[in-house]
């Protein structure tokens, strides 16, 4: 009767925990790039948001992924990830 640990991740907007795969993982990678990533292992810092435009938008207003990843996030960035997220 082992059940495995589901692992938990908190939204950096929205604060809640959630199962990992319910969440999408923004990294830094070490060149100081931001982007989605999608297989969640990438190298770099990773910062989880819900799979969810708002979440994104809450994200960007509160200055969230900005402190996460402690430096300033362009618009432009933003928006690649907003494209990116609705691919998804």
């Amino acid at each position: 009767m082992s059940s495995k640990k589901i692992p938990m991740r908190m939204c950096t907007a929205c604060r809640e925990m959630k199962p990992k795969r319910e969440l999408v993982r923004i990294v830094k990678t070490p060149e100081g790039e931001i982007k989605l990533d999608l297989t969640g292992k990438q190298n770099g810092r990773g910062a989880y948001i819900c799979k969810s435009c708002e979440c994104l938008k809450k994200a960007q207003k509160t200055g969230a992924l900005s402190r996460a990843f402690s430096c300033e996030i362009s618009a432009e960035i933003y928006s690649q990830i907003e494209r990116d997220l609705e691919k998804e």
